[in-house]
């Protein structure tokens, strides 16, 4: 019989793998999304949150260089999904913002996606499958806050 620890270790490997095919196939049901790479979607989710970053800031938090980092807000500034405002202190730096149409895109991507899950679950699923579902919902968060 596995030990406890082999268990964990195939479970583990198991919600890898399945969780990853899930974000790959989320990702493939939003045409909006197939437009931007993975960096600039994440970019795009951040500043949605934090509203306003510096460059560097953006860049650490997303654990690129500053050059990288730079070649995706220009390529995000070029599509019109950020605004870029000069800092009242310091002229030099710039604060990233999302700008409308980034925020557009954003509300987009989640449509898509929302609609295409609750679709699949909708189709997929049974009753019992969906209290399943929910009851996953809380042991999957505190995954998420394991460092």
């Amino acid at each position: 019989m596995p030990s406890s620890s082999q268990n964990d270790q195939e479970l583990s490997i198991e919600l890898r793998t399945v969780v990853t095919r899930l974000i790959k196939k989320l990702r493939s049901q939003s045409p909006t999304h197939a437009k931007l790479s993975l960096t600039e979607r994440s970019v795009i989710k951040l500043l949605d949150k934090q509203k306003e970053m510096l460059p560097n800031e953006i860049a650490k938090m997303e654990k690129v260089t500053t050059q990288s980092m730079s070649q995706i807000l220009n390529h995000l500034l070029a599509l019109g999904y950020i605004t870029r405002k000069p800092l009242e202190t310091d002229k030099r730096k710039v604060m990233i913002s999302l700008s409308e149409a980034g925020q557009a895109i954003l509300h987009a991507v989640r449509h898509e996606v929302d609609e295409w899950l609750s679709k699949a679950i909708h189709e997929t699923c049974s009753a019992e499958d969906k209290v399943i579902l929910r009851q996953a919902l809380a042991p999957l968060n505190k995954l998420l806050e394991v460092d």
